[in-house]
């Protein structure tokens, strides 16, 4: 396939400041935006998918996010013993969006590897 060009990255917060996405697609031409984060179950719910697909849509290009997977609280296992760093449970659903805003694959909330073909004439497509 034709390469992806460049590809802009932010992280978990990044995802919710338009500005940011628009500057890497403006000023250094990316087609493909990554952001790596950890919504929590409330803001995951209400924003995590809302937040990829109009970043995809703003600029009219791929963004893939990744997401850790949902572990239960360790308090909750067998043994009772808490873990070495207090718990954070993640909302998960790591996503890639096409320019279109259409879901091209994604995962749920457990431990996954997502694998997408990305047709970078897409973007080209929706710029022209």
């Amino acid at each position: 396939g034709e390469p992806l060009g460049m590809i802009g990255v932010g992280i978990c917060y990044d995802i919710r400041f338009p500005e940011y996405s628009l500057m890497l697609c403006q000023k250094h031409q990316c087609n493909v935006l990554i952001f790596p984060g950890a919504f929590n179950l409330t803001t995951g719910s209400a924003h995590w998918e809302l937040l990829q697909r109009g970043r995809a849509v703003d600029n009219q290009c791929y963004v893939i996010t990744a997401a850790p997977a949902r572990t239960e609280d360790p308090a909750s296992r067998e043994d009772g013993k808490p873990g070495k760093y207090p718990h954070y449970t993640s909302w998960g659903h790591s996503t890639v969006v096409s320019p279109w805003g259409e879901i091209v694959t994604k995962c749920d909330e457990k431990e996954a590897l997502v694998i997408a073909d990305i047709d970078i004439e897409k973007v080209k497509e929706m710029r022209q």
